[in-house]
């Protein structure tokens, strides 16, 4: 919904784990977020949400009073979990609004 979103606690770094129901092929994910300053993916292929590896590290520009919208084109890779974090932002607290993964 567009009318939801997750919000930090205002310390970093902070983290949000998406799973998915089986493995999944990914090629791309993209996240729409306000005031994230750098973020990093990194995904599982385990049962359980452990043994994560880096996918993609990035500072974002920061857009005042607008969101973020940043795509992440991946080369396909399997993902049973994905990890969002936030390590630092440009203000105390920030938001997630959207978060999408493509692939098979």
């Amino acid at each position: 919904s567009s009318k939801t979103f997750w919000t930090t606690t205002g310390m970093f770094p902070q983290e949000l784990i998406i799973g998915f129901p089986k493995c999944v092929k990914i090629s791309k994910v993209a996240i729409q977020c306000y005031l994230v300053r750098t973020l990093r993916i990194e995904r599982s292929t385990s049962k359980e949400p452990v043994g994560f590896e880096r996918c993609v590290e990035k500072d974002l520009q920061h857009r005042e009073g607008q969101l973020q919208m940043e795509e992440f084109p991946l080369p396909e890779f399997q993902a049973t979990y994905l990890r969002f974090i936030i390590k630092s932002a440009f203000d105390h607290f920030v938001s997630v609004h959207r978060v999408m993964a493509e692939g098979t």
